[in-house]
Parts: structure tokens; C-alpha cells; sequence
């Protein structure tokens, strides 16, 4: 199935598709919203989960940020979201994380929970670059896409864009190199057009 995010009623036709997507290895639906940076992940994480939160369905966020160990991170990442999160989903066991700190450049020590108990079900969507690798143990893969130069014009004017610029290179070098190997947007059970 195909969406663009610049027709109206999008954000329903993506919430029932996330509905419509079986539990297949427990209670919590597993989402991963992947793309390229600045093709607008987060914010169709956001549309998502506002209005599956209007269905009266429990939903929650999970971002690959909290995950990535630092700025050479992104292919270690998706080993940390199947070990930390998506296994433990499968166990029927409530995930858990450690956080990393940006500032700190070094993961919490303290482990973080989703608030709420996985046996509950619902859905966890989980947004980033890396979170389509682990397919198996996931029940939906979708794909967020734009043109580059809408991405590049995005990549300038995040909030952290001043952090993000020395990183910007090796980060898109990453990002081919991860994509390359998993191929999420030929994989993916949704594509999301967000010009």
C-alpha cells in the first residue's frame, strides 16, 4: 500500500493499516517507521500515534535515538532494539533499555521500561533509522520516504542541527551502508510518500 502525506486524511488510512497489521509474536503490535534522515519519521510517528490514541487503542514510541550508541552508532543499533526490545516482546517479557545520553556520550545506567505492561497489548511503535532490520519480529515495516533536497532542506533546520552538522556525512554514509544490506523500502508493507 502506498500514502502521501500531502492528502487529506492520511493519518487515518496509516492508523488503519497499523490496525489492520496482525500480532504475530505476542500481545504488542510491533511497528518500525524507517527511512532516510529528514524524511519526516517522527512526525508521522507523532500523526500515528495521535490518532490511534483517538481509537482508544493503548500506543506507544519508542525512538531509535534512545538506542543508537553514539554518532558511528546505526548498524549496533538495530542489534540493541532486537536483544533490548523486540526478543524480550516475543517472550512475552516487558522490554527494557538503557538510554543513551548525547551529552555524555555514554549509555544510562539506569534501564528504562515502556510504561506499560506488554500483556496489555496495543501497539509500539517504534521510529527511527535501523528499526525495519529485525523483520522476522516484526508485524509491520514501513517505509517513509522524500525527494532529498525536501530531506536536506529538514536536516537544516532540526532543533540540534548545530550538534548534528559535524555528523551529517558519516551519518548518511552509515544510512547507505545500513540500507543497502537490509533493503527496508523494498521490504516494507507501507510506503509513506512526505514531500
Amino acid at each position: 500500500m502506498h500514502v502521501r502525506t500531502d492528502r487529506p486524511g492520511w493519518q487515518e488510512q496509516v492508523a488503519d493499516v497499523i490496525l489492520a497489521a496482525p500480532r504475530r509474536h505476542s500481545r504488542v503490535r510491533v511497528v518500525a517507521l524507517e527511512g532516510r534522515s529528514g524524511s519526516g519519521k517522527s512526525t508521522v510517528a507523532l500523526q500515528a500515534r495521535q490518532v490511534l490514541a483517538t481509537r482508544d487503542t493503548p500506543v506507544q514510541l519508542l525512538s531509535m535515538e534512545d538506542l543508537y550508541p553514539g554518532w558511528e552508532g546505526l548498524a549496533a543499533s538495530a542489534d540493541l532494539l532486537h536483544d533490548w526490545v523486540l526478543a524480550p516482546l516475543a517472550r512475552g517479557e516487558r522490554p527494557a533499555w538503557r538510554r543513551y545520553d548525547w551529552g555524555q556520550s555514554h549509555f544510562a545506567p539506569t534501564w528504562t521500561h515502556l510504561p506499560e505492561d506488554p500483556q496489555e497489548g496495543g501497539t509500539l511503535i517504534v521510529e527511527g533509522c535501523g528499526s525495519g532490520a529485525t523483520s522476522s519480529l516484526l508485524d509491520l515495516l514501513v517505509w517513509v520516504y522524500a525527494p532529498e533536497s525536501v530531506r536536506t532542506h529538514r536536516l537544516d533546520l532540526r532543533e540540534d542541527a548545530e550538534l548534528y552538522a559535524p555528523h551529517r556525512r558519516s551519518w548518511a554514509l552509515q544510512e547507505e551502508e545500513f540500507y543497502a544490506l537490509h533493503r527496508p523500502g523494498d521490504r516494507a508493507d507501507l510506503l509513506i510518500a512526505n514531500p
